[in-house]
């Protein structure tokens, strides 16, 4: 039995979009497939192999007719990608222009993959990348070349084997269609108005591990938070950062929402409350992870994944940062979606 060649699009919309003109996008790309996934800020995948028989389209056509559609009523260009998997279709969008498509169908995609930088695959930042280029590794086509055992001692078995997986041109995640206005909050008021920086600091940091918290007990991750510190006058101060990429790590989390608060300069601020606000969630196991070069990230991670296990059991103060150790919070700390 052989299995059906999936053809999934990535489109790159070159334009900001509200949350409103967002869900009025994906719900045009719904009229042309079901399978429909947001890809926030600004970009959509869809699974278009059981729409090309409706259409009777070849895929490269049905992925013009998605853009000429965008063009027409939003006057919004894209760049798109078309692919056998969501991996290689954003690598063929990123390497489209405005207004055109890049196709890489399945038997050409070693070929196409093996001569472009290291730096294109998913995953890859600066400090992986500058590591492999001090071994003679540039080209994703070196990494697929590359002994399993060799990768492994530069990089540690886990990346190794995500990276020689991506350099095969391997994703089996499929296009899962969710909500691009999804959101969680965890919200603090205090008992009075608060002068102290340190509490300040204390106070966001305890809202970031909440959040951190709730988005891995439910299998998610955010790309963007939202801080809003409200003052003893009724006055409310509101501001929002894009994470570097989708994450549930609180540490991650807490350093944005920290890196906001410090932006505010609140020294001498009345505070009386603090609110955090994650968006643009997407479920975890359809989320790129940037590989690391760092082995405490992984022992971090494995350490938060303990201190989950222990809140469940023995519940929220079982376990968390040293730095909220004792009475953390004077107040109420309601939090819901």
């Amino acid at each position: 039995m052989t299995t059906r060649q999936r053809h999934i699009a990535h489109l790159h919309l070159h334009a900001s979009l509200t949350e409103d003109q967002y869900a009025k996008i994906i719900e045009l790309m719904s009229g042309i497939t079901p399978h429909v996934q947001a890809v926030p800020p600004n970009a959509v995948q869809l699974d278009l192999t059981s729409a090309l028989r409706y259409f009777d389209l070849s895929p490269y056509d049905l992925v013009q007719t998605a853009q000429l559609r965008l063009k027409l009523l939003y006057d919004i260009d894209s760049s798109a990608g078309l692919a056998g998997n969501r991996m290689l279709a954003a690598m063929a969008a990123d390497a489209s222009a405005p207004g055109h498509a890049t196709w890489v169908p399945a038997e050409r995609a070693a070929d196409w993959l093996y001569p472009r930088p290291v730096t294109a695959l998913p995953g890859i930042g600066r400090v992986t990348a500058t590591a492999l280029n001090r071994y003679g590794l540039h080209t994703i086509g070196q990494i697929a070349d590359l002994p399993a055992a060799t990768l492994q001692r530069l990089l540690g078995a886990g990346q190794a084997r995500l990276l020689t997986e991506r350099a095969h041109g391997h994703d089996p995640r499929p296009v899962t269609p969710a909500e691009p206005a999804a959101h969680l909050t965890a919200d603090l008021v205090l008992d009075r108005d608060c002068l102290d920086p340190e509490q300040h600091h204390r106070s966001v940091l305890g809202l970031a591990e909440q959040i951190g918290g709730r988005l891995r007990g439910e299998g998610q991750v955010t790309g963007r938070i939202t801080l809003t510190v409200r003052y003893a006058d009724r006055s409310s101060t509101t501001r929002m950062r894009k994470l570097p990429e989708p994450t549930n790590h609180s540490p991650a989390l807490a350093a944005t929402a920290l890196g906001l608060l410090t932006a505010l300069g609140l020294q001498r601020a009345r505070v009386r409350g603090f609110a955090i606000r994650a968006d643009n969630l997407l479920p975890a196991d359809t989320a790129h992870r940037q590989l690391s070069m760092d082995p405490g990230e992984d022992r971090a991670r494995a350490a938060e994944a303990a201190a989950d296990r222990a809140r469940r059991r023995f519940g929220p103060k079982a376990a968390g940062p040293a730095a909220l150790a004792g009475d953390l919070h004077q107040g109420r700390s309601p939090a819901g979606r």
